[in-house]
């Protein structure tokens, strides 16, 4: 799983060059996946585990299985899901991390995942949280195939990493709310801008003044249980006659034999 171009290179520029990758996925093209996936890899290389994944809540807030540093490695991880038992999951609820340096020694605590996980000749678990402030968005696991503790330098240079990971996600999400927030503002703008066009018409079809108008586009509206802007539309377009808003004329049943 080594990069061979990277042996023999000093770890401090091998952790700078896996900060400047991480930076570089978040310029240009963002993909979630292929970023914890490219930075599983460097935890392995960083930090000598067997193999390393990330797990990150979905909208739901469920975790889900997005990126590992190999095919096996997933596919413990999606049986931690299905157990609902873990090192990942643990650290997820409480935004702490757990660090399992004997696997042995948790069989009690996670009866289902630990002898899952020694088949697969893991000896120890570390999970780290992916949090910013109070917010826990995933985790970060790392499986070692020899028993022991993580040191506090591994264990800052994972902590990190998966810092970097978590901004880079809350970044992306952000953006994507905003891409959101301003696709309704622009749909509300642009709706809003059909709606005088239609009380306008109105105004002009009924000689009514313009708050009247609008009384009427509401008045047929609740009538008819559809939005103001839809009903609108449908009156800009000429899909719908003025005169099926006069008062008296916008039940739907009457409004049906206008049609």
């Amino acid at each position: 799983m080594n990069d061979p171009a990277l042996s023999g290179v000093p770890r401090e520029l091998r952790l700078l060059q896996a900060f400047v990758d991480a930076a570089d996925t978040l310029v240009d093209d963002y993909d979630v996946t292929e970023m914890l996936h490219q930075l599983a890899v460097r935890c392995v290389e960083l930090l000598d585990a067997g193999a390393a994944g990330f797990m990150l809540s979905d909208q739901r807030g469920s975790l889900q299985v997005l990126a590992s540093s190999d095919e096996r490695t997933q596919l413990l991880e999606l049986f931690q899901l299905q157990a609902d038992e873990g090192p990942c999951l643990d650290s997820f609820r409480t935004g702490q991390p757990v660090l399992v340096s004997d696997l042995s020694e948790s069989e009690q605590r996670w009866p289902q995942f630990v002898p899952e996980a020694m088949r697969e000749n893991y000896r120890a678990v570390h999970a780290l949280p992916m949090r910013l402030r109070q917010q826990t968005i995933g985790a970060l696991n790392l499986f070692g195939h020899q028993p022991g503790p993580i040191n506090e330098q591994d264990l800052l240079v994972a902590g990190a990493l998966a810092d970097v990971a978590t901004i880079g996600i809350l970044q992306e999400r952000a953006i994507h709310r905003g891409e959101v927030v301003t696709e309704q503002l622009q749909d509300a703008l642009n709706n809003r801008i059909t709606i005088e066009q239609a009380k306008g018409l109105l105004s002009h079809a009924h000689g009514v003044d313009m708050n009247q108008a609008w009384e009427q586009l509401r008045t047929y509206s609740r009538g008819n249980r559809t939005r103001v802007s839809d009903v609108a539309y449908r009156l800009v377009t000429g899909e719908l006659p003025p005169v099926a808003l006069l008062p008296g004329r916008g039940a739907g049943p009457e409004h049906a034999k206008l049609s």
